[in-house]
């Protein structure tokens, strides 16, 4: 049944993508200054917000691994098993936006890259969540998981600066499309429905990785306190 209901969502996610595709690269109209080099926002500020959906996961799994690894040491590494899934899928869709972000400011600005307040925020939250996927792949011993929740906390401190950043200071970045001032949003009721599907399917997918990663990480744990076990049984 499990594996019938992952078939199916998997059959869901697929479905949105391609809708999410043609809504915004054949329904969306063409902005009136970039025109078609517009159409990458479709994908660059969903997959902005929603690396902030998915390291919110690791955050609250890093602070559940920290509250109850010694007292609910079962639930500490569940908690622990969230964390690493939403930083993984965090840094792909952070990836994503560092990937994509340098392209339309090539073509809107006229260079790859620009030292300014977001995209070097956006930048210091990938290498902080790269260095815990680096952590959690490299290190060993009983303190990595300890370690890697501190990590994963103090990166997360640095959500909000991204989010801010094009608000506290002067930046070459556009300002916010949502949440700005009185002209902030999406006019055009077209683009706008484009951008939702968008932000729905790359949610979908995003969840859907996670969830397989969140149950491959429970098998690794499951497994690695099988042997530790078997292990202690055979030096009694």
């Amino acid at each position: 049944m499990k594996k019938l209901a992952i078939g199916i969502y998997a059959a869901i996610v697929v479905a949105l993508m391609v809708w999410g595709f043609y809504q915004a690269i054949y329904v969306a109209p063409d902005e009136s200054t970039m025109h078609e080099v517009q159409r990458i926002f479709y994908y660059h500020v969903p997959n902005a917000m929603l690396c902030f959906v998915f390291f919110a996961v690791s955050l609250l799994g890093s602070i559940g691994y920290l509250t109850f690894r010694r007292n609910r040491p079962d639930l500490g590494q569940l908690s622990d098993a969230w964390a690493v899934a939403g930083a993984e899928v965090g840094v792909v869709f952070c990836t994503v936006v560092l990937i994509t972000g340098p392209l339309w400011g090539r073509r809107a600005w006229g260079i790859w890259w620009t030292w300014d307040a977001r995209l070097t925020t956006t930048l210091v939250l990938w290498l902080i969540y790269v260095s815990y996927l680096l952590l959690r792949r490299f290190a060993a011993g009983p303190q990595m998981q300890t370690l890697a929740a501190v990590l994963g906390i103090f990166g997360a401190l640095d959500v909000p600066i991204v989010y801010m950043s094009n608000r506290w200071w002067r930046t070459q970045h556009p300002a916010p499309v949502f949440g700005g001032d009185a002209d902030s949003g999406i006019k055009d009721p077209t683009m706008l429905a484009a951008f939702g599907w968008n932000v729905l399917a790359w949610f979908a997918w995003g969840v859907l990785i996670m969830l397989l990663r969140y149950m491959v990480v429970r098998r690794e744990q499951k497994n690695a306190a099988m042997e530790a076990q078997e292990a202690l049984e055979s030096h009694v």
